[in-house]
């Protein structure tokens, strides 16, 4: 009888380790072969507006603004792109290195918010005024805290948007430093980001990160700020 179990125990064993080995090699093997198309020659397609929502962020800002600012990303010798900061009701002094630097770069501005939306919790006001008040038809997210991972970003989250694509998702791993914490949270970050982009590959997208991620304007209008649709393109952030 004994040993009638341990086949038993063994065969549902067996089952399962077949099963998520399948698993594995149907949705994690898509992103494990996946090579990346980019073309540094590449013409932009689109205008884009970067949108970074900021609260108390001051530090951040100063050390990682400037690499969003300096992205190589043009049209006839000129930046196709905007960066907006939208500055929400901030206690720090963010809105001064925000004002101080904006003679150096045309093709940023900043928006200051001096009230909260009631019963609209999070980055979601914020963010409903950055898209609003973006004057490019394809938005792209990021937080503070991050910085793009090469000047080429704002390329290859661009370049995604092919054949009527209106979401692109992004990657945004964290810093690597000493101690178990930051491995743990790297290593959650990282699997989180497998299972996503895996299943957006094989056609069933269902989320994304706000550190990176790249949409059409008039999608978030016209879903009322829901996010309906999604596709597979990863481009290389590091957050903090």
């Amino acid at each position: 009888m004994s040993d009638n179990i341990g086949i038993i125990i063994f065969y549902i064993f067996a089952a399962a380790a077949g099963v998520q080995t399948l698993y594995y090699l149907i949705f994690f093997s898509r992103v494990a072969f996946y090579k990346r198309k980019f073309d540094e020659d590449h013409t932009p397609a689109q205008d884009m507006s970067v949108i970074i929502c900021a609260k108390n962020e001051e530090n951040n800002l100063q050390r990682n603004l400037p690499t969003v600012l300096q992205q190589k990303y043009h049209q006839h010798k000129n930046p196709s792109y905007e960066v907006i900061v939208v500055n929400d009701n901030s206690e720090d002094d963010s809105k001064y290195y925000l004002r101080s630097i904006e003679p150096g770069y045309p093709h940023y501005r900043n928006i200051e918010l001096k009230q909260s939306a009631q019963f609209i919790p999070g980055k979601k006001f914020p963010l409903s005024m950055g898209i609003n008040g973006a004057k490019n038809g394809t938005v792209l997210l990021t937080d503070a805290d991050c910085r793009p991972g090469s000047v080429h970003w704002l390329s290859i989250m661009s370049q995604g948007f092919t054949n009527g694509t209106e979401i692109v998702l992004g990657y945004g791993p964290y810093y690597k430093k000493p101690g178990f914490l930051n491995k743990l949270i790297r290593y959650e970050t990282y699997f989180a980001a497998l299972q996503y982009l895996s299943f957006a590959m094989a056609g069933i997208p269902y989320m994304g990160v706000g550190r990176n991620l790249a949409y059409k304007r008039e999608l978030f209008f016209r879903t009322k700020g829901l996010l309906l649709t999604s596709i597979l393109l990863r481009a290389t952030m590091t957050c903090s």
